[in-house]
């Protein structure tokens, strides 16, 4: 998603005056078009994550918008602090994008795998958290973005390759009809539940949530979840502060009561080993066999 990330920032740099773009030492191959549109307003800040998020909040105090770029975990975890006092609680228009959410940069191991971000920026005050699935949802949130005066976080990872059109980006789509059961997804992972053989899927009602914090449940979703017999709730992330818990929320707070109710998430590394992000993910139920076996198992389909 870099790439339409990059294309989306040359293509509305005139939209909003005074914008600023700030790297931590990323981009190679992917941000030299923005450095060439920005210019002198292409700022590199170095391997200082947290002094990055201070520039950016003193930036936006005078009048910017600045983006700030890096691998994930080096724009969330590193400069929380910063990110809470200088950003935030002054709810400055801080655009914030973190590349490789989840088990995005693979090999390269847990201190460059973020797991976390949803989490604690969604708890935030003040911030918004987009998470895109298509390439062409990318577009629409730096719009979005751009529109919103106050502090949001971009999450990129691999895009979403489907079969079928997907609507335009919103807060929640439905992305295909069932009767027996519901899975509500966030991020591109949902498309792996479209890559499984059989008809595993036959009886399940699909859902993409993209906007955190969560507000305005959809009816029809509501309606649906009073129904069916079982939701499942899958993400590349981890359940706790997750899709998985915030979702519990905004269902019992919508009247859904006794329902069955399953998570599929991120849980660290079960084997203590590092692979690529397919082989984690499938090492975590969220692809492939142990994906499909684990939505079978849920609905008790056969």
């Amino acid at each position: 998603m870099r790439v339409e990330f990059a294309n989306a920032l040359i293509k509305h740099y005139k939209t909003k005056s005074e914008q600023v773009f700030i790297t931590g030492d990323l981009g190679f191959m992917a941000l030299e078009g923005v450095r060439e549109t920005f210019g002198d307003y292409f700022v590199n800040a170095g391997i200082a994550e947290q002094n990055m998020i201070t520039i950016a909040a003193s930036m936006a105090h005078e009048g910017f918008t600045p983006w700030v770029y890096s691998i994930s975990p080096f724009t969330t975890l590193r400069p929380y602090e910063q990110i809470r006092n200088d950003v935030c609680h002054h709810n400055h228009p801080v655009k914030i994008v973190g590349n490789g959410g989840g088990y995005g940069y693979g090999i390269m191991g847990g201190t460059h795998h973020n797991l976390e971000d949803i989490g604690i920026m969604r708890i935030l005050p003040n911030m918004k958290v987009y998470v895109p699935f298509t390439g062409n949802d990318v577009e629409d949130c730096v719009k979005l973005m751009l529109e919103d005066n106050a502090p949001n976080y971009l999450r990129l990872n691999l895009a979403a390759t489907l079969n079928f059109e997907v609507e335009s980006f919103k807060p929640w789509r439905k992305l295909k009809s069932g009767n027996k059961g519901l899975i509500i997804g966030t991020g591109p992972i949902l498309s792996n539940v479209f890559a499984l053989e059989g008809d595993v899927l036959k009886d399940y009602e699909v859902w993409l949530v993209s906007i955190f914090p969560l507000t305005n449940m959809p009816t029809e979703l509501i309606e649906k979840a009073k129904t069916v017999k079982t939701i499942v709730s899958i993400e590349e992330h981890n359940g706790q502060c997750g899709l998985y818990e915030t979702l519990a929320a905004q269902l019992l707070a919508n009247g859904v009561g006794a329902i069955n109710y399953k998570g599929l998430f991120a849980n660290g590394y079960p084997s203590g080993k590092y692979g690529n992000q397919k082989w984690h993910q499938a090492e975590n139920n969220l692809e492939g066999e142990n994906l499909k076996n684990k939505l079978v198992e849920f609905l008790d389909v056969k």
